[in-house]
């Protein structure tokens, strides 16, 4: 019987001054992890920031599937047609791959959102 070699397993830190930003005016998106960064092989890992009454633009993702977690405020979201539900604090979506999506903030202070995408090359079309 034969010994098999374990590859080295190793955790990467990304401290707070190395997450990507993308300023926009309804908000913003805040990068954690990703292959860009270094720090991922398998996962996208982000915050979105909405600000009260904006939304960001409707857009779907080819390769990756989403999961939406409300931190704080209240979204509505849009899925592809004009399908909306609303969620507050503590509720999750799940978007498949290839659905268009669009969330906007009903609330009166900022919303955010945690993102988690099913690759760590995420892409992004938009309508």
């Amino acid at each position: 019987m034969g010994t098999q070699a374990t590859p080295d397993i190793t955790a990467t830190v990304l401290t707070r001054e190395r997450a990507q930003s993308h300023e926009a005016e309804w908000g913003d998106l805040r990068w954690f992890a990703n292959a860009e960064l270094g720090n991922s092989r398998d996962l996208t890992v982000g915050r979105c920031r909405l600000k009260p009454g904006m939304s960001n633009p409707r857009h779907l993702h080819p390769n990756c599937d989403e999961v939406l977690v409300v931190l704080k405020g209240r979204i509505a979201h849009t899925l592809s047609g004009s399908s909306e539900v609303e969620l507050g604090e503590g509720d999750t979506i799940s978007i498949p791959r290839n659905l268009a999506h669009q969330a906007r903030n009903i609330g009166d202070t900022d919303a955010e959102l945690m993102i988690v995408f099913s690759s760590a090359h995420r892409q992004v079309q938009g309508e």
